[in-house]
C-alpha cells in the first residue's frame, strides 16, 4: 500500500513525486484551470476537473488569485517544466497498485444482506461477500462484522475496468488459527514458578495426609488386644 508522501519541502521540480502534498498560492485563473505558485522554478497547474470532487462550472467559483491552497502532485515533467496538481486528495491505494492476494486493513463502511463494503483506502470500497467472511455458514454479515470495524482482508479478485474489488477474510482467519495452534500456550517465568510451587504444595499435603492416616491392619490389632485385656480381667 502506498501512503501519502511526507517528504521535506522540495527545492526543485526534480524533487517532486506523485501524491506529494504541497502548499501554494493561486497566481491566476483561466477557463481551464488555475496556475499555482508552489515555491519552485516552475508553477503548477490545477485543471478545472481537479478543483473539487463536485462538478465545477467556473474556476473562480472555487479559487481566486491570492488564495492559499493545499494541493497534491499528479504529474511531473521536468524536461518541459510542467507540474500537474489537484486539490482533491488522492486515495492512499491507487488502482494500479492493487493486485490479487494483497492484504489490507480496512474499515467496514456499509452492511448489506449479501455482504459488507470495506474501505481499504482505494477510490472505491471493496465488497466482502457474506460467503467470504468465514469457512462456516454465516446467515447475515452482522454476525461477523459491524459498521466501523477495522478488519484484515485479502484481495480475492480485482477488475480495473469495472473498478471492482472483491475481498475475503476466510483464509486469513484460518492462518491466524493455524499460527495459534503452532505456537501453543506460552508461560512466563513467574507462571512456571507458581505452577511448580503449587505442585510441590499439593505433594506435601498428600504426604502429610498419608502419614496421619493409621494403617487399617494396625487399628484392628490394637482393638483385638484391648478386647483380650478386658476379657481376661
Amino acid at each position: 500500500m502506498t501512503e501519502e508522501l511526507t517528504l521535506t519541502a522540495p527545492h526543485s521540480i526534480t524533487d517532486l513525486r506523485p501524491k506529494m502534498r504541497l502548499e501554494g498560492t493561486v497566481k491566476e485563473t483561466q477557463l481551464y484551470g488555475a496556475v499555482v505558485d508552489v515555491g519552485l522554478e516552475y508553477d503548477g497547474l490545477i485543471h478545472i476537473s481537479q478543483l473539487s470532487t463536485k462538478r465545477v462550472n467556473r474556476v473562480t467559483d472555487v479559487v481566486k488569485p491570492g488564495d492559499k491552497v493545499t494541493v497534491w502532485v499528479t504529474k511531473v515533467d521536468p524536461a518541459h517544466g510542467r507540474i500537474g496538481l489537484t486539490m482533491v486528495e488522492p486515495p492512499k491505494v491507487d488502482w494500479r497498485e492493487i493486485a490479487e492476494g494483497q492484504v489490507y486493513t480496512g474499515t467496514v463502511t456499509r452492511i448489506e444482506p449479501y455482504g459488507a463494503f470495506v474501505d481499504i483506502g482505494a477510490e472505491r470500497a471493496g465488497l466482502l461477500h457474506v460467503r467470504e467472511m468465514s469457512t462456516g455458514y454465516v446467515r447475515h454479515p452482522s454476525e461477523i462484522v459491524q459498521l466501523g470495524d477495522e478488519i484484515e482482508v485479502r484481495v480475492l479478485k480485482f477488475d480495473r475496468r469495472k473498478r471492482r474489488i472483491d475481498l475475503t477474510m476466510a483464509d486469513i482467519a484460518e492462518e491466524v488459527e493455524e499460527e495459534d495452534e503452532d505456537e501453543g500456550p506460552t508461560w512466563t517465568a513467574m507462571e512456571i514458578a507458581l505452577q511448580r510451587a503449587q505442585g510441590q504444595r499439593r505433594s506435601r499435603e498428600r504426604h502429610h495426609r498419608k502419614q496421619r492416616r493409621p494403617d487399617l491392619s494396625e487399628r484392628e490389632n490394637i482393638l483385638a488386644r484391648t478386647l483380650e485385656q478386658h476379657s481376661g480381667a
